[in-house]
């Protein structure tokens, strides 16, 4: 080895100096590999810059990423959706969001249902009602079919957990045009707790929502064995604990929505982040430009 080091011009220190550099690297990439893993048996379908943020781990998040890339641990795409929003031609409710700023939970609540495909092809709806503020899940479901009945069984576990009574004197219900949600039974609901009720005419004004269910349905549920509907909501109640407790959320400041609202009671109302919620100001038909449409989750 010394003639192999005459030979070479690197001295023997230096050698010994590079199989250390090297020893450390490989373990340093098994430990961050080992934090994936472990993370993602919580939440397993999460993104490498999301298991960073969530983690902390003491390497760069350019490094971090570049370390799971390697090891092909970055996620995949979803696949297109499948219709399930079913509008009626009502101009009973218009969109109440335009020009508004809201400031703390229990103002908005948005709601949406989509589908989910399980391992034997079976196909079931998700029903979600979520607080837009806190991104808090606050009612869930899983079933076979997208009856009314559903929706009101996710109102009614919203309401469970909020109370009712003065406390959503002020709030809005905004969802699509939805044949649920304009059901007499729903809508009498929400009259009867004085919950103004609002709807929009596109995707782009639900947006909130409807990032919820592919959160839900690409990042948790479809790396699990759901082969049936009792199975589906055994899952669905675990993807949304994860998701309500220990998720974070870039605009939640780094918080999961269970601690947001646990902070929000410490930061006066005139202190916090203002919200607005994308409305549109053309028709959705014609043709939206780029700018417009970033504008659809402006926080």
């Amino acid at each position: 080895m010394n003639a192999c080091y005459r030979i070479s011009g690197i001295s023997k220190q230096a050698h010994q100096q590079y199989q250390s550099d090297c020893a450390g690297l490989v373990s340093n990439h098994q430990a961050l590999i080992g934090l994936v893993a472990e993370t993602r048996k919580i939440h397993p379908g999460m993104g490498l810059r999301q298991i960073w943020e969530l983690t902390r781990p003491k390497v760069g998040r350019d490094a971090f990423i570049e370390v799971g890339m390697k090891h092909h641990l970055g996620t995949v795409s979803p696949q297109n959706p499948v219709r399930t929003t079913y509008s009626i031609k009502s101009n009973r409710y218009s969109n109440l969001l335009g020009g508004k700023t809201f400031t703390d939970v229990n103002q908005i609540w948005v709601c949406d249902i989509t589908y989910f495909k399980d391992k034997l092809g079976n196909t079931f709806y998700l029903f979600f009602l979520m607080d837009a503020y806190s991104r808090r899940i606050i009612g869930h479901t899983a079933s076979d079919n997208m009856r009314a009945e559903n929706a009101i069984k996710v109102l009614m576990m919203a309401f469970k957990i909020r109370g009712l009574g003065e406390y959503l004197f002020k709030l809005i219900h905004h969802s699509d045009r939805g044949s649920q949600y304009v059901s007499n039974e729903y809508t009498h609901l929400l009259d009867t707790a004085q919950i103004q009720v609002s709807m929009c005419l596109s995707a782009l004004e639900n947006a909130h929502i409807e990032r919820v269910n592919g959160t839900i349905k690409n990042q948790y549920l479809k790396y699990w064995a759901i082969d049936s509907l009792k199975s589906l909501v055994f899952y669905l109640d675990k993807a949304v604990q994860a998701y309500n407790y220990s998720r974070p959320h870039r605009s939640l400041k780094g918080m999961p929505p269970i601690k947001y609202e646990q902070n929000l009671l410490t930061i006066p109302i005139n202190q916090r982040t203002k919200m607005k919620i994308f409305t549109y100001k053309i028709q959705p038909k014609s043709k939206v430009d780029k700018n417009q449409l970033s504008l659809f989750c402006t926080i």
